[in-house]
């Protein structure tokens, strides 16, 4: 049986642009657009491991979010700190930096992990974080990011592209770990902007300047990767460090994200399948939401406002959608026969609630060849009411965010599918 593990990620981004209705975006349902979804082109599931997923792997990697490159490095892990009594007495916390010793110009992750006390090994969440890790961990003690940090909305929280002690536990709602801890998980996060900082040249000073045999002179071409690449092989190698930890159960790793790590988390989960569970939160256009809707953001605003996610290719889907051989629904199989939770917010309109239930819907049969059920219902449910067996979903109350009622979706998720 192969390691299964869980991503997570939450992308920052203000609620007005997340809710509020902006001129020339379509929210009405009679306008959607009608073009026909790609053909996933399913015969069983032999077929569909051995010869369709890769097909679709590598349509992913060529005109949405490009190819990982190879032959980047062994990375080396070094645990530099460990509190055995964290959240009073709760948890174990372990701060590990992980780097990669033959490339010397990029700075390395900083990882937080959160282990609860007890005798078993733990199954762990697996995501990253907006802020840092002092923003997510309600501990003093915890050590602030000294990255370049996009604006906070909290006030004073970040000065001059730096975290400051008003960032303290500010994120800390989105991540409830005694939650959490409390139901047997462990947690494992780092700050995205370790591996890439999050803006237009933000790559030249990240990872992807580091691995280019041209540096910060690089000029990206199709089907080359963009930050949601890098932030996603940076999941991978939070995973290849808790498989070595002994208190780690490296079989049940789940790997999380929201909005733009919500995207990061989907293309994790697509690459990585030792994330044996994958979560999407609100990750909406170039995520969960399907693009042929033209519904809330579209592929032409998203590859004008943030154009270093992706590869330059997307570009070329900007109001042309019909013309991308890819849509969410595609995205959402390649975790098959993996266990996927997609969640929307009812006051996400920008996100396309009804488009991120409508992946997961025609992602099913995919399930289906395996002997897994998907979604059944054939429209997005009542709100706050979850549905679906191995693709999860739910709509909940409220905007664009991280609730405790999302992860209580996803815990109960979990420990169904793992048995916990």
């Amino acid at each position: 049986m192969k390691p299964t593990l869980l991503l997570l990620s939450f992308l920052a981004v203000s609620p007005a642009l997340a809710q509020t209705p902006r001129p020339g975006v379509n929210y009405d349902e009679t306008k959607v657009g009608s073009d026909p979804l790609p053909d996933l082109k399913l015969t069983t599931a032999e077929d569909w491991t051995a010869k369709r997923r890769p097909e679709i792997l590598k349509l992913f990697e060529d005109h949405v979010y490009g190819k990982t490159p190879a032959g980047i490095g062994t990375p080396k892990f070094e645990v530099t700190a460990v509190k055995k009594d964290a959240l009073n007495g709760l948890a174990t916390r372990k701060f590990i930096h992980i780097s990669l010793p033959n490339r010397s110009s990029w700075p390395g992750m900083d990882v937080m992990l959160y282990l609860p006390n007890a005798e078993k090994a733990a199954p762990c969440f697996v995501g990253l974080s907006f802020v840092g890790n002092q923003a997510v961990s309600p501990e003093p003690d915890v050590p602030i990011s000294t990255r370049w940090m996009r604006p906070s909305k909290v006030k004073g929280a970040v000065i001059d592209g730096r975290a400051t002690e008003a960032s303290r536990g500010n994120s800390s709602s989105r991540w409830p770990l005694e939650m959490i801890l409390k139901r047997g998980f462990a947690v494992a996060t780092c700050y995205y902007g370790d591996i890439e900082p999050d803006h237009d040249d933000g790559w030249k000073d990240g990872l992807r300047a580091a691995v280019s045999p041209d540096g910060a002179s690089t000029v990206w071409k199709d089907g080359e990767w963009g930050a949601i690449g890098a932030w996603a092989w940076g999941l991978s190698r939070m995973a290849d460090y808790l498989q070595t930890d002994p208190q780690i159960d490296g079989q049940h790793l789940a790997v999380i994200g929201h909005s733009r790590l919500g995207k990061t988390s989907l293309w994790a989960g697509a690459q990585d399948e030792r994330f044996g569970f994958v979560i999407s939160n609100n990750s909406g256009e170039g995520g969960a939401a399907l693009m042929r809707r033209d519904y809330g953001e579209t592929t032409a605003i998203i590859t004008k406002a943030f154009p270093h996610w992706f590869t330059h290719t997307y570009t070329r889907y900007s109001g042309n959608a019909a013309a991308c051989p890819v849509d969410a629904h595609m995205l959402i199989a390649l975790a098959a026969p993996r266990p996927i939770y997609i969640a929307s917010a009812a006051e996400d309109y920008w996100a396309d609630q009804k488009g991120e239930f409508l992946s997961g819907k025609h992602a099913s049969p995919v399930y289906a060849l395996f002997g897994k059920k998907g979604i059944a219902a054939d429209e997005p449910p009542a709100i706050d009411r979850p549905v679906g067996d191995f693709i999860g979903y739910h709509n909940r109350t409220g905007e664009h965010n991280v609730t405790d009622f999302d992860w209580t979706q996803y815990l109960n998720f979990a420990s169904r599918h793992w048995g916990r």
